[in-house]
């Protein structure tokens, strides 16, 4: 099972979420992993502690011109939507940092004057934290395109019984890239106005995925009730309520595991992953007709 945890805004408790439930799950006679696809700031590692075994960079092909094949025609910048690729005069200038990778200028070109040559913009990292799988993605600094990365992480993610999947925040593609294929994404959100909004075009998003999802409330006892009013008329599913418990917090700040720190917590985790096992059984159902 492929279970995102997913949030429309940073802050909310996903990193937090995620790396307890896969050490939870672990824990219940599954196997598990922490695939980290917040590659521009991944923090799992700071709770999980893994050990990195093995770091594969992370390439996209962009253009590279030949100069002595080059008529200076103009078609490679007619094509590209991102002006990667410009001709000015005599001169063919390229801008990498822009360049999607698709292709489409060295297909374009006439004469054959273009060539694409991998250049590196991260690196995804494997290991083991104890019994759980970890993988995590580094986007380079100043690289202004994480899906590529993203689909990297993912696609090194080991096969699993459960594979916890931590999103970055928002509902930009980064996001849509690691969720649009899960089975199920938990929504992380706190009970303010602020994290109302945010949850609202998270599960505007959700939807027009078409992905099965549920809400998980951190810090539930502080704020207001119109995030559990909102989910109870939208017929949202409340999975989990987190309280706000400062040893929790104290935790977070030493890099710890929450239900290290407070071990109560840790029979809400294992009934979190008995809900979520019911919900995709109950998907499957209706899908395959079982």
């Amino acid at each position: 099972m492929r279970i995102a945890i997913a949030s429309g805004k940073g802050g909310t408790g996903k990193t937090t979420l995620a790396t307890n439930l896969a050490v939870v799950a672990s824990r219940q006679e599954r196997s598990a992993a922490y695939v980290d696809c917040d590659v521009e700031e991944p923090n799992g590692h700071l709770f999980l502690k893994p050990a990195i075994a093995e770091r594969t960079p992370v390439t996209t092909p962009v253009p590279q011109v030949i100069e002595q094949a080059c008529q200076q025609c103009g078609q490679c910048g007619e094509i590209c939507q991102y002006s990667a690729i410009v001709c000015l005069g005599s001169k063919v200038l390229v801008y990498p940092e822009l360049c999607h990778g698709c292709g489409g200028c060295a297909l374009v070109c006439p004469y054959q004057a273009i060539v694409e040559v991998p250049r590196e913009i991260g690196v995804v990292e494997r290991g083991q934290a104890g019994p759980v799988g970890f993988v995590q993605g580094l986007l380079k600094v100043g690289e202004a395109q994480s899906p590529p990365v993203i689909k990297a992480v993912k696609a090194a993610a080991p096969d699993v019984d459960w594979l916890i999947i931590d999103a970055p925040p928002g509902t930009s593609c980064p996001v849509i890239t690691t969720v649009r294929d899960c089975d199920f994404v938990m929504l992380v959100t706190e009970p303010t106005p602020f994290g109302l909004n945010d949850l609202v075009l998270a599960v505007e998003t959700m939807r027009q995925l078409g992905l099965p999802f549920g809400v998980v409330i951190n810090r539930a006892d502080v704020g207001d009730g119109r995030v559990t009013d909102y989910c109870a008329a939208e017929g949202i599913p409340v999975l989990l309520e987190i309280p706000d418990d400062r040893r929790i917090a104290q935790a977070y700040s030493r890099g710890e595991l929450a239900i290290e720190a407070v071990p109560e917590i840790a029979e809400s985790f294992v009934r979190l992953c008995a809900r979520v096992e019911v919900s995709l059984v109950g998907e499957l159902s209706a899908t395959e007709g079982i």
